[in-house]
């Protein structure tokens, strides 16, 4: 077997892991730079999960060389041999990536010129001697591309980032919505926060309103051209016919050979000891299945087998190969097979492992498709380490940060903002990050209590912040964390004890005591294993099938616990218990006493999807947009939460059992009138052959528990404030 120095450390901890094509030798990319590919060059990445499974992709630039590709794919492979064979292999081409690839990138994906050729490296640096110009498209997938830093790069619909070093400008032009600008906002902050290390100031521009130090780049300002139509996207609502074939010899000279012409095909037509290619070219996939069985050269030439494919058939040179072993199938692979069964190979009687969302997946190896699991984008937004370096915690107060009491540290309330100091040694340096956490300023909570922090607080918070980054010497990362938005690092910084957060009220003393008579905490563990307590609305629609609630009424304390909820959840419920005191009653679900009911103020219905608790299949949700002049469907990439719902689009949930709806109260009428049908389209035209589901129509504002269920914590009052507002106050 063929080892690489590189290997060593490969697929040891959860995490995404990069490499750039160097020389014709692997050279890791740094974390923050994760998300950032030259587009003369080709990337090899592994995902590594906590089960553990892996996903190994490699990604080719538009103008990387032959040599180059050639290279990925060896080490591809290569890397796929010393994990066993048990990886699902990806090959990406830029502009046409994979749904599990850009799941890992949450905050966008940046091409930028060059390439190892020309000298470009990827490095972190405080250097401040930066000039490029990025455009950024789109709206569930974003992707910015380095474009000449000329004004003929712009145009009226799009949005452009202005990259200086230590300024960034966000360029809107006139003809741009507004999601579209949250997106872009999205992408500039994460250069601010991860490539300059949070020291660079935003600013957003409005077309016509250029400030001077634009010009000094840009030169005097030409006409800006119209807006232009989005190139012909691949509609992703309705996957076509695909055809199945068996490959002999595929180290050889490959035989291929018909075994069924058209989906829904059967589990039982793959032979343990044979390899597979589904042929779904019309979409631009391609699967390539390795049987158990299968000789070890054939399973090895796997993905070489399928790059012939494409060249044999005609395909265009973006289509997307796959190679699955037994066990690791996608998604999007079994979708096309009527009656597809997963091994039910649980490690022991506890479930395995949660995938980030709510769906609860018993496989493992489970559904690749959907492993973009909160671990996975920690990679990205520094898991740094386990968590178990030097903790300290500040609560701002009259401008100044006083210190929190340590046997308080993990508990976090509404109406505080908190500065969090981690530390920890990386190698013989000790290295820094600062947190700082407030909750979203529409989170309003009972009014006895001291509800919300302060504007003055908030910017007392950023003045502290840079106040302690100097005292350090700028070497800190700073990460700005809203509540209900807290990184799975953060998360795990309390050892063992759940992230406490309160609604409402304020650490200071005797700030808790006027918390209201009934308080209801929701318990979630995450995909990387820490957990946290939300207080939520004490009323029963709250509840979750999935989860642990304590419910706390001046009468009485409940520890609820959900058919799907796991131990760990319930060991955290312990702590808000030893918080809020009193002799805990234990109640599971479905023989709840009648005093729980009144305590929640009467019996609702809430979150009991059985899909929820026994599903294999991920739920999956995919926005309609009509922006670009005809109606497109879109997969929403990665873990999806409350603010992918675009308040200008029809969105559609999947989950498998049934379909919802979503109309954004801006959706124009072409979208509202249109999405029914595509929505029908979609489930009729499911390759697995599953018709007639229920489609339920819900309107923004007015969402059902059975809907919002499928989100954690959900925040009714998230759309009181403009969006926008929110992301501006992170500029």
């Amino acid at each position: 077997m063929v080892s690489h120095k590189e290997f060593e450390a490969a697929g040891k901890e959860p995490g995404l892991q990069v490499w750039r094509i160097e020389n014709l030798d692997l050279k890791p990319v740094p974390k923050a730079l994760h998300g950032s590919f030259y587009t003369g060059d080709a990337y090899l990445l592994l995902l590594t999960t906590a089960a553990p499974s892996h996903n190994i992709h490699m990604w080719l630039g538009d103008e990387c060389s032959q040599d180059e590709s050639g290279a990925a794919a060896i080490f591809a492979t290569q890397l796929d041999d010393f994990l066993g064979g048990g990886p699902v292999q990806f090959r990406e081409v830029q502009n046409c990536e994979s749904t599990t690839f850009l799941g890992y990138f949450k905050s966008g994906i940046k091409y930028q010129k060059g390439g190892v050729a020309s000298g470009f490296k990827h490095v972190v640096t405080n250097d401040m001697d930066v000039k490029r110009l990025l455009h950024v498209k789109g709206r569930r997938v974003i992707r910015a591309t380095e474009v000449d830093l000329t004004w003929s790069s712009f145009n009226k619909g799009d949005c452009f980032i202005i990259d200086l070093g230590k300024d960034i400008y966000q360029w809107c032009g006139s003809e741009c919505n507004r999601f579209e600008r949250l997106k872009a906002s999205e992408v500039a902050i994460d250069i601010r926060d991860n490539e300059r290390n949070g020291r660079a100031k935003l600013q957003m521009v409005e077309e016509g309103e250029e400030p001077a130090k634009l010009t000094e780049v840009l030169g005097p300002k030409t006409a800006i051209a119209p807006s232009t139509p989005d190139d012909d996207k691949v509609d992703t609502g309705n996957k076509k016919k695909g055809v199945l074939y068996m490959i002999s010899d595929a180290s050889g000279s490959m035989k291929v050979t018909s075994v069924a012409p058209s989906s829904p095909f059967k589990q039982a037509m793959l032979s343990p000891e044979e390899c597979y290619i589904l042929d779904n070219g019309v979409d631009r996939n391609i699967f390539v299945w390795k049987g158990p069985k299968a000789n070890v050269s054939e399973r090895k030439a796997a993905m070489s087998a399928g790059q012939q494919f494409i060249k044999d058939k005609g395909y265009s040179n973006k289509t997307q190969i796959q190679v699955l072993p037994a066990g690791g199938e996608t998604t999007l692979f079994k979708q096309f097979f009527s009656d597809w069964r997963d091994k039910d190979e649980t490690t022991g009687p506890r479930k395995a492992y949660t995938i980030g969302r709510i769906a609860k997946v018993e496989q493992v190896p489970f559904d690749a498709s959907s492993l973009h699991s909160n671990k996975a984008m920690a990679a990205q937004h520094g898991m740094v380490d386990d968590g178990k370096g030097k903790v300290q915690i500040w609560r701002v107060e009259n401008g100044d940060n006083v210190p929190v009491d340590p046997s308080s540290y993990g508990q976090f309330f509404g109406g505080d903002c908190y500065l969090i100091l981690y530390s920890y040694r990386q190698g013989s340096r000790e290295q820094h990050i600062i947190y700082t956490w407030w909750v979203k300023q529409e989170v309003h909570s009972r009014k006895a209590r001291r509800s919300e922090i302060t504007p003055d607080e908030l910017a007392a918070s950023a003045f502290l912040t840079v106040r302690m980054d100097d005292s350090m010497g700028g070497a800190p990362v700073q990460v700005r964390v809203t509540q209900g938005q807290e990184p799975p690092h953060l998360m795990s910084l309390f050892q063992g004890k759940p992230m406490i957060i309160h609604s409402g009220g304020t650490s200071r003393k005797g700030g808790q005591s006027k918390a209201g008579g009934t308080r209801l905490f929701h318990i979630r563990q995450s995909s990387c294993r820490a957990t946290r307590a939300v207080e939520v609305e004490p009323t029963a629609s709250n509840l979750n099938t999935n989860d642990v609630f304590v419910l706390k009424s001046p009468k009485a304390l409940y520890v609820w616990r959900g058919v799907g909820a796991s131990d760990e959840e319930m060991t955290a419920a312990k702590h808000v218990v030893g918080f809020l005191g009193g002799t805990v009653t234990q109640v599971s679900e479905g023989k709840e006493p009648a005093d729980f009911w009144s305590a929640l103020g009467g019996k609702k219905d809430y979150q009991t999807s059985k899909s929820l608790q026994n599903t294999v299949q991920q739920p999956r949700l995919f926005g309609c947009s009509n922006k670009t002049g005809r109606l497109i469907v879109e997969e929403v990439p990665g873990d999806f939460t409350q603010s992918d719902l675009a308040t200008d689009d029809v969105m559609i949930l999947d989950t498998w059992d049934q379909l919802f709806l979503w109309v954004g109260k801006d959706a124009n009428a072409e979208e509202r009138n249109g999405a029914p049908k595509i929505a029908k389209d979609y489930v009729d035209s499911d390759p697995s052959g599953r018709k007639g589901l229920p489609i339920t129509t819900i309107k923004q504002g007015a969402e059902p528990p059975t809907f919002t269920g499928w989100f954690q914590a959900w925040d009714p009052k998230m759309w009181d404030t403009d969006p926008l507002e929110r992301i501006r106050a992170r500029f």
